[in-house]
């Protein structure tokens, strides 16, 4: 085998006015998000993290404080969705951060799946999304849902359609 003249790509750096605007977007403008106190803390092209802080109101039983398991598969949802709309801003680098905003409109989630491995008690919680492909019109996703002690509480995998 020859070795390869190309070099290497170079890694995709996000403007912060456009994670910003999409911090602000997945916070605040969508109703639900807000409602679970959802709050993003990392936006990577291929990765993405944030955080949920236990409240009343997210609590599914309240003998055991746990939080409530649509809470968790909402959220992980939400968080690859964030991953498809970062991997798809980072694959059209040559438009304003903006027109990459207007992307995120076409965004469906076609498929999830949710394996809860642990109950939802804490006093926050970590998650994660990752984008495993990003096809011209599906995205597949793999997701965690941690506890404040790093446990992997559930997982999920999900696939969007991005056209």
């Amino acid at each position: 085998m020859s070795k390869s003249t190309h070099a290497p790509a170079k890694p995709v750096e996000f403007e912060p006015e456009f994670i910003e605007a999409l911090k602000h977007l997945f916070e605040e403008k969508i109703a639900f998000n807000k409602v679970m106190g959802l709050k993003i803390t990392s936006i990577t092209p291929t990765l993405v993290t944030g955080r949920i802080d236990m409240k009343p109101d997210l609590v599914g039983s309240y003998v055991h404080n746990r939080l409530h398991g649509g809470v968790i598969s909402a959220a992980l949802d939400a968080m690859a969705g964030l991953a498809c709309t970062a991997a798809i801003g980072a694959r059209h680098m040559d438009e304003t951060p903006q027109q990459r905003l207007h992307r995120f409109a076409k965004l469906g989630t076609i498929d999830m799946r949710v394996d809860y491995l642990r109950p939802g008690v804490g006093d926050h919680f970590e998650l994660r999304a990752e984008i495993m492909r990003l096809g011209s019109r599906v995205a597949s996703t793999r997701m965690e849902f941690l506890g404040a002690d790093g446990k992997l509480l559930s997982t999920g995998a999900g696939a969007y359609i991005v056209s």
